[in-house]
Protein backbone atom coordinates (compact mmCIF):
# COMPACT_ATOMS: atom_id res chain seq x y z
CA UNK A 1 0.00 0.00 0.00
CA UNK A 2 1.68 3.07 -0.75
CA UNK A 3 1.38 6.30 1.64
CA UNK A 4 -1.41 7.90 -0.27
CA UNK A 5 -3.81 5.15 -0.20
CA UNK A 6 -2.75 4.77 3.69
CA UNK A 7 -2.99 8.23 4.35
CA UNK A 8 -6.48 8.39 2.58
CA UNK A 9 -7.85 5.24 4.89
CA UNK A 10 -7.15 6.61 7.92
CA UNK A 11 -3.96 4.39 8.86
CA UNK A 12 -1.42 5.70 11.01
CA UNK A 13 1.98 6.29 9.39
CA UNK A 14 5.59 5.53 11.18
CA UNK A 15 8.67 8.53 11.50
CA UNK A 16 10.30 7.46 7.75
CA UNK A 17 6.58 7.77 6.13
CA UNK A 18 5.78 10.89 7.97
CA UNK A 19 9.68 12.58 7.16
CA UNK A 20 8.85 11.40 3.24
CA UNK A 21 6.34 13.59 3.14
CA UNK A 22 8.33 16.67 2.79
CA UNK A 23 8.97 15.23 -0.39
CA UNK A 24 5.75 15.15 -1.97
CA UNK A 25 3.87 18.36 -3.89
CA UNK A 26 2.70 20.78 -1.74
CA UNK A 27 -1.01 20.70 -3.21
CA UNK A 28 -1.16 16.91 -2.93
CA UNK A 29 -0.43 16.90 0.40
CA UNK A 30 -2.66 19.44 1.28
CA UNK A 31 -5.21 17.32 -0.35
CA UNK A 32 -4.36 14.86 1.98
CA UNK A 33 -4.69 17.28 5.35
CA UNK A 34 -7.65 18.73 3.91
CA UNK A 35 -9.11 15.34 3.95
CA UNK A 36 -8.20 14.66 7.51
CA UNK A 37 -9.46 18.49 8.78
CA UNK A 38 -12.76 17.61 6.95
CA UNK A 39 -13.42 14.61 8.44
CA UNK A 40 -12.67 15.88 11.61
CA UNK A 41 -14.28 19.22 11.41
CA UNK A 42 -15.68 20.39 8.55
CA UNK A 43 -15.53 23.54 7.28
CA UNK A 44 -15.35 25.16 10.77
CA UNK A 45 -12.17 27.32 11.99
CA UNK A 46 -12.34 27.84 15.67
CA UNK A 47 -11.18 31.02 17.55
CA UNK A 48 -11.82 32.36 20.77
CA UNK A 49 -12.16 36.09 22.08
CA UNK A 50 -8.96 35.95 24.59
CA UNK A 51 -6.36 38.53 25.82
CA UNK A 52 -2.99 37.79 26.26
CA UNK A 53 -1.01 38.95 29.68
CA UNK A 54 2.72 38.92 29.70
CA UNK A 55 3.75 39.79 33.91
CA UNK A 56 7.53 40.28 33.84
CA UNK A 57 10.53 40.21 30.87
CA UNK A 58 13.01 39.24 33.77
CA UNK A 59 14.14 36.30 33.45
CA UNK A 60 17.10 33.85 34.70
CA UNK A 61 17.42 31.71 31.54
CA UNK A 62 19.32 33.04 28.15
CA UNK A 63 17.28 31.06 24.88
CA UNK A 64 18.83 32.08 21.76
CA UNK A 65 16.16 32.12 19.91
CA UNK A 66 14.05 34.50 23.09
CA UNK A 67 13.58 38.52 21.73
CA UNK A 68 11.23 39.23 24.80
CA UNK A 69 13.12 38.65 28.17
CA UNK A 70 15.23 41.52 29.37
CA UNK A 71 18.91 41.36 27.83
CA UNK A 72 21.72 43.27 25.45
CA UNK A 73 18.66 42.67 22.65
CA UNK A 74 15.70 43.75 24.77
CA UNK A 75 17.23 46.50 27.86
CA UNK A 76 14.17 47.41 29.45
CA UNK A 77 13.08 44.54 32.09
CA UNK A 78 9.62 45.16 33.77
CA UNK A 79 7.68 43.18 35.83
CA UNK A 80 3.85 44.09 36.59
CA UNK A 81 2.00 44.27 40.09
CA UNK A 82 -1.17 42.15 40.82
CA UNK A 83 -3.24 45.53 41.13
CA UNK A 84 -2.20 46.01 36.94
CA UNK A 85 -2.93 42.74 35.90
CA UNK A 86 -6.46 42.93 37.45
CA UNK A 87 -6.82 46.07 35.59
CA UNK A 88 -6.08 44.79 32.39
CA UNK A 89 -8.31 41.54 33.41
CA UNK A 90 -10.70 43.75 34.92
CA UNK A 91 -11.74 45.60 31.76
CA UNK A 92 -11.17 42.73 29.85
CA UNK A 93 -14.19 41.27 31.85
CA UNK A 94 -16.12 44.01 30.79
CA UNK A 95 -16.03 43.29 26.81
CA UNK A 96 -17.19 39.82 27.56
CA UNK A 97 -13.89 37.90 27.07
CA UNK A 98 -13.52 34.70 27.76
CA UNK A 99 -10.20 33.36 28.15
CA UNK A 100 -7.01 34.95 29.67
CA UNK A 101 -3.61 33.38 28.64
CA UNK A 102 -0.87 34.55 31.21
CA UNK A 103 2.73 33.44 30.27
CA UNK A 104 6.08 35.22 31.11
CA UNK A 105 9.35 35.28 31.80
CA UNK A 106 10.89 32.86 34.50
CA UNK A 107 11.82 35.64 37.07
CA UNK A 108 13.44 34.79 40.21
CA UNK A 109 12.83 38.06 42.22
CA UNK A 110 8.97 37.57 42.55
CA UNK A 111 8.16 34.98 44.74
CA UNK A 112 6.36 32.18 43.99
CA UNK A 113 3.23 33.68 45.60
CA UNK A 114 3.77 36.20 43.35
CA UNK A 115 3.05 34.11 40.70
CA UNK A 116 0.16 32.37 42.75
CA UNK A 117 -2.00 34.86 43.96
CA UNK A 118 -2.82 36.85 41.02
CA UNK A 119 -4.88 33.47 39.71
CA UNK A 120 -6.36 33.38 42.73
CA UNK A 121 -7.77 37.07 42.72
CA UNK A 122 -8.24 36.77 39.03
CA UNK A 123 -10.97 33.90 39.99
CA UNK A 124 -12.44 35.06 43.18
CA UNK A 125 -13.48 38.44 41.05
CA UNK A 126 -13.83 37.13 37.93
CA UNK A 127 -14.82 33.23 37.86
CA UNK A 128 -16.25 32.73 34.47
CA UNK A 129 -12.80 33.66 33.21
CA UNK A 130 -10.81 30.45 31.98
CA UNK A 131 -7.35 30.61 33.21
CA UNK A 132 -4.52 29.70 30.83
CA UNK A 133 -1.45 29.75 32.45
CA UNK A 134 2.25 28.92 33.25
CA UNK A 135 3.79 26.44 30.37
CA UNK A 136 5.90 23.69 31.44
CA UNK A 137 9.06 25.79 31.34
CA UNK A 138 7.87 28.15 34.04
CA UNK A 139 6.69 25.37 36.07
CA UNK A 140 9.85 23.49 35.66
CA UNK A 141 11.38 27.31 36.69
CA UNK A 142 9.13 27.14 39.94
CA UNK A 143 9.39 24.07 41.25
CA UNK A 144 13.47 24.47 41.27
CA UNK A 145 13.91 27.72 42.29
CA UNK A 146 11.28 26.96 45.07
CA UNK A 147 12.56 23.29 46.10
CA UNK A 148 9.14 21.47 45.05
CA UNK A 149 8.20 18.56 43.39
CA UNK A 150 6.46 18.89 39.61
CA UNK A 151 3.34 17.32 41.86
CA UNK A 152 3.20 20.09 44.20
CA UNK A 153 3.50 23.06 41.88
CA UNK A 154 0.60 21.35 39.82
CA UNK A 155 -1.30 20.99 42.71
CA UNK A 156 -0.80 25.16 43.76
CA UNK A 157 -1.47 25.59 40.12
CA UNK A 158 -5.00 23.69 41.00
CA UNK A 159 -5.76 24.77 44.34
CA UNK A 160 -4.96 28.73 42.63
CA UNK A 161 -7.35 28.76 40.16
CA UNK A 162 -5.37 27.83 36.95
CA UNK A 163 -7.95 25.70 34.54
CA UNK A 164 -5.52 24.72 31.72
CA UNK A 165 -1.68 24.66 31.00
CA UNK A 166 -0.89 26.75 26.98
CA UNK A 167 2.30 24.65 25.08
CA UNK A 168 4.73 26.91 25.37
CA UNK A 169 8.16 25.72 26.17
CA UNK A 170 8.25 22.95 24.20
CA UNK A 171 10.67 24.65 21.38
CA UNK A 172 11.82 21.23 19.71
CA UNK A 173 12.32 18.25 21.90
CA UNK A 174 15.59 16.91 20.31
CA UNK A 175 18.20 17.54 22.65
CA UNK A 176 21.19 18.33 20.57
CA UNK A 177 19.02 21.44 19.02
CA UNK A 178 17.60 22.17 22.63
CA UNK A 179 21.68 22.38 24.08
CA UNK A 180 22.20 24.98 21.50
CA UNK A 181 18.87 27.03 21.42
CA UNK A 182 17.47 27.24 25.27
CA UNK A 183 20.75 25.56 27.24
CA UNK A 184 19.69 25.21 31.00
CA UNK A 185 15.95 25.90 30.51
CA UNK A 186 13.42 22.44 31.21
CA UNK A 187 14.63 19.34 28.91
CA UNK A 188 12.14 17.35 26.59
CA UNK A 189 11.39 14.45 29.17
CA UNK A 190 10.48 17.00 31.97
CA UNK A 191 8.37 18.98 29.32
CA UNK A 192 6.20 15.99 28.41
CA UNK A 193 6.51 14.97 32.11
CA UNK A 194 4.80 17.68 33.58
CA UNK A 195 1.97 17.43 30.90
CA UNK A 196 1.63 13.77 31.48
CA UNK A 197 0.75 14.98 35.52
CA UNK A 198 -1.08 17.55 34.50
CA UNK A 199 -3.27 15.27 32.15
CA UNK A 200 -3.28 12.66 35.12
CA UNK A 201 -5.32 15.59 36.86
CA UNK A 202 -8.06 15.51 34.75
CA UNK A 203 -6.52 18.84 33.13
CA UNK A 204 -6.11 20.04 29.48
CA UNK A 205 -3.29 21.21 27.65
CA UNK A 206 -2.02 22.91 24.29
CA UNK A 207 1.68 21.90 22.68
CA UNK A 208 3.54 23.77 20.59
CA UNK A 209 6.82 23.12 18.41
CA UNK A 210 8.77 26.18 17.55
CA UNK A 211 10.32 25.51 13.87
CA UNK A 212 12.35 27.33 11.20
CA UNK A 213 15.55 28.24 13.35
CA UNK A 214 18.26 25.27 13.40
CA UNK A 215 16.57 22.52 14.02
CA UNK A 216 16.05 19.50 10.36
CA UNK A 217 12.85 18.21 9.24
CA UNK A 218 13.61 15.01 11.20
CA UNK A 219 13.45 16.96 14.03
CA UNK A 220 10.32 18.13 14.02
CA UNK A 221 8.95 14.74 12.60
CA UNK A 222 10.56 13.19 15.72
CA UNK A 223 8.53 15.99 18.05
CA UNK A 224 5.39 15.06 16.14
CA UNK A 225 5.89 11.16 17.43
CA UNK A 226 6.66 11.87 20.80
CA UNK A 227 3.52 14.07 20.92
CA UNK A 228 1.47 11.57 19.68
CA UNK A 229 2.78 8.65 22.02
CA UNK A 230 2.27 11.17 24.85
CA UNK A 231 -1.72 11.84 23.80
CA UNK A 232 -1.83 7.86 23.28
CA UNK A 233 -1.43 7.69 26.88
CA UNK A 234 -3.35 10.85 28.16
CA UNK A 235 -5.58 12.09 25.64
CA UNK A 236 -4.92 15.49 27.33
CA UNK A 237 -4.33 17.86 24.48
CA UNK A 238 -6.57 20.04 23.31
CA UNK A 239 -4.56 21.34 19.76
CA UNK A 240 -0.85 21.53 18.33
CA UNK A 241 0.39 24.38 17.56
CA UNK A 242 3.44 24.76 15.22
CA UNK A 243 5.26 28.21 16.14
CA UNK A 244 7.62 30.14 13.23
CA UNK A 245 10.12 31.13 14.68
CA UNK A 246 10.66 34.77 14.94
CA UNK A 247 14.27 36.43 13.98
CA UNK A 248 14.40 39.93 14.95
CA UNK A 249 16.29 40.78 18.08
CA UNK A 250 17.42 37.96 19.64
CA UNK A 251 20.93 35.49 19.09
CA UNK A 252 20.64 32.65 17.17
CA UNK A 253 21.25 34.96 14.16
CA UNK A 254 19.54 32.64 11.57
CA UNK A 255 19.80 33.99 7.89
CA UNK A 256 17.49 32.50 5.75
CA UNK A 257 13.72 32.28 6.96
CA UNK A 258 11.49 29.63 6.60
CA UNK A 259 9.54 29.91 3.49
CA UNK A 260 5.41 30.02 3.42
CA UNK A 261 6.02 26.53 1.24
CA UNK A 262 7.81 24.71 4.01
CA UNK A 263 5.46 26.30 7.02
CA UNK A 264 2.69 24.76 5.17
CA UNK A 265 3.94 21.90 4.01
CA UNK A 266 4.80 21.36 8.05
CA UNK A 267 1.21 22.13 8.80
CA UNK A 268 -0.19 19.54 6.61
CA UNK A 269 1.99 16.96 8.00
CA UNK A 270 1.28 17.58 11.79
CA UNK A 271 -2.49 16.91 10.38
CA UNK A 272 -1.49 13.68 8.89
CA UNK A 273 0.61 12.54 11.88
CA UNK A 274 -1.26 13.45 14.88
CA UNK A 275 -4.26 11.88 14.32
CA UNK A 276 -5.04 11.83 18.26
CA UNK A 277 -4.68 15.36 18.49
CA UNK A 278 -7.83 16.85 17.85
CA UNK A 279 -7.06 20.37 16.55
CA UNK A 280 -4.62 22.09 14.51
CA UNK A 281 -3.62 25.63 15.24
CA UNK A 282 -2.13 27.85 12.65
CA UNK A 283 -1.01 30.73 15.55
CA UNK A 284 -1.31 34.07 13.24
CA UNK A 285 0.90 36.22 15.50
CA UNK A 286 3.75 34.04 13.99
CA UNK A 287 2.38 33.48 10.73
CA UNK A 288 1.17 36.15 9.42
CA UNK A 289 -2.94 36.72 9.17
CA UNK A 290 -2.65 35.85 5.73
CA UNK A 291 -0.75 32.53 5.58
CA UNK A 292 -2.56 31.30 8.92
CA UNK A 293 -5.95 31.48 6.55
CA UNK A 294 -4.25 29.36 3.61
CA UNK A 295 -3.33 27.55 6.39
CA UNK A 296 -6.89 26.20 6.87
CA UNK A 297 -6.34 24.41 3.32
CA UNK A 298 -3.65 22.63 4.54
CA UNK A 299 -5.09 20.97 7.69
CA UNK A 300 -5.56 23.95 10.10
CA UNK A 301 -8.67 24.20 11.49
CA UNK A 302 -7.77 26.78 14.75
CA UNK A 303 -6.92 30.57 13.94
CA UNK A 304 -6.24 31.15 17.72
CA UNK A 305 -8.17 34.52 18.52
CA UNK A 306 -8.18 38.11 19.00
CA UNK A 307 -5.80 38.22 21.67
CA UNK A 308 -5.68 42.26 22.00
CA UNK A 309 -1.91 42.74 22.90
CA UNK A 310 1.06 40.19 22.86
CA UNK A 311 4.40 41.35 23.60
CA UNK A 312 6.83 37.88 23.23
CA UNK A 313 6.73 37.48 19.65
CA UNK A 314 6.23 40.86 18.80
CA UNK A 315 9.48 41.65 20.55
CA UNK A 316 10.69 39.46 17.78
CA UNK A 317 8.86 41.18 15.12
CA UNK A 318 5.89 39.34 15.00
CA UNK A 319 2.75 41.44 13.77
CA UNK A 320 0.70 40.60 16.72
CA UNK A 321 1.36 44.15 19.45
CA UNK A 322 -2.45 44.81 19.10
CA UNK A 323 -4.14 41.85 18.38
CA UNK A 324 -6.48 42.36 15.41
CA UNK A 325 -10.34 43.47 15.50
CA UNK A 326 -13.07 40.63 15.97
CA UNK A 327 -15.32 41.32 13.40
CA UNK A 328 -12.05 41.55 11.08
CA UNK A 329 -11.29 38.51 11.97
CA UNK A 330 -14.67 36.68 11.03
CA UNK A 331 -14.70 38.24 7.78
CA UNK A 332 -11.49 37.29 6.95
CA UNK A 333 -12.25 33.99 7.70
CA UNK A 334 -15.94 34.07 5.87
CA UNK A 335 -13.82 35.13 2.82
CA UNK A 336 -11.51 32.59 2.79
CA UNK A 337 -13.75 29.96 2.23
CA UNK A 338 -14.73 28.34 6.13
CA UNK A 339 -16.75 28.87 8.84
CA UNK A 340 -15.74 31.43 11.81
CA UNK A 341 -16.70 29.09 15.33
CA UNK A 342 -16.15 31.41 18.18
CA UNK A 343 -14.49 28.80 20.73
CA UNK A 344 -14.36 28.31 24.92
CA UNK A 345 -10.82 27.11 25.83
CA UNK A 346 -11.50 23.77 25.74
CA UNK A 347 -13.22 24.10 22.48
CA UNK A 348 -17.47 23.92 23.26
CA UNK A 349 -18.55 25.89 20.96
CA UNK A 350 -19.95 29.22 21.79
CA UNK A 351 -21.77 31.29 18.73
CA UNK A 352 -21.68 30.38 14.79
CA UNK A 353 -20.48 33.84 13.51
Amino acid sequence: MDITTKISSGERIGFDEALSLYDMDLFELGELADARRRALHGKKSYFNINRHINPTNVCKDVCKFCAYSASRKNPNPYTMSHEEILGIVKETAERGITEVHIVSAHNPDTGLEWYLEVFRKIKESYPQIHVKALTAAEVHFLAEEYGKSYDEILDLMVAYGVDSMPGGGAEIFDEGVRDYICKGKVNSQQWLEIHRKWHERGRKSNVTMLFGHVEKREHRIDHMMRIRDLQDETGGFNCFIPLVYQSENNFLNVKEFITAHEILKTMAISRIVLDNVPNLKAYWVTSTVNLALVAQEFGANDLDGTIEKESINSAAGAKSAHGINLLEFVNLIKNSGFEPVERDSLYNEIKFW
